[in-house]
């Protein structure tokens, strides 16, 4: 084989590595090692990683959290208000049971809602804690999705399958992101970084 065909080939073989490269999906965002997807699909929509972190609990790293939505939002009211589905991901870091994590929800769901918001999602708050009910525990690298879905509700996966039922309404879904957005957040450091005010 002649020099002249030796480089063509090399310079062939170089093009395909560098269309291949370019043709990956962009790298998922990483926090504290967990990865994340840049943007998931859901509802025939693109949603974009608006902010990420990880949830502590005393010095005990717990899950890391990512909140998707159409476009970027960084204020509360935006966020809330935000039109089309939306989505936060967690990634648990440690194992922890049913029961605690159900009460962890409930107690965030308790601390940033009214009066008048507790009333109205009551039964959907019950439906919750009753898919809670229904798995004995979260373990390390489970993946929780929660998505909101107009025109249908509140959709949870669990490892990619479907848990519990579908809850229609928005406040409720609203009621949860203020779990971690809201006035009294679960962890006051991750608020500003699912806002993406903070890295």
């Amino acid at each position: 084989m002649t020099n002249k065909k030796i480089q063509r080939i090399q310079r062939l073989l170089a093009s395909a590595c560098l269309a291949v490269a370019f043709a990956q999906p962009a790298l998922a965002v990483e926090v504290s090692g967990i990865k994340l997807d840049d943007t998931v699909h859901i509802a025939d929509k693109d949603l974009k990683l608006n902010g990420a972190g990880v949830r502590y609990k005393a010095i005990f790293k717990v899950y890391a959290v990512g909140l998707y939505l159409l476009e970027k939002k960084t204020t509360v009211a935006e966020v809330l208000a935000a039109p089309g589905p939306r989505r936060v991901t967690l990634v648990m870091m440690r194992d922890i049971t049913s029961d605690a994590f159900g009460e962890a929800f409930m107690n965030g769901l308790n601390n940033n809602s009214d009066k008048a918001e507790k009333t109205r999602i009551l039964n959907q708050t019950m439906q919750f804690g009753e898919m809670f009910a229904q798995i004995s525990g979260l373990k390390k690298g489970d993946v929780l999705a929660l998505d909101w879905i107009p025109g249908s509700g509140t959709h949870c996966q669990l490892n990619g399958k479907p848990i519990g039922v579908v809850m229609t309404d928005q406040v409720f879904y609203n009621a949860i992101l203020k779990i971690w957005i809201g006035d009294k957040p679960a962890d006051v450091s991750l608020k500003p970084k699912l806002l993406g005010t903070t890295s």
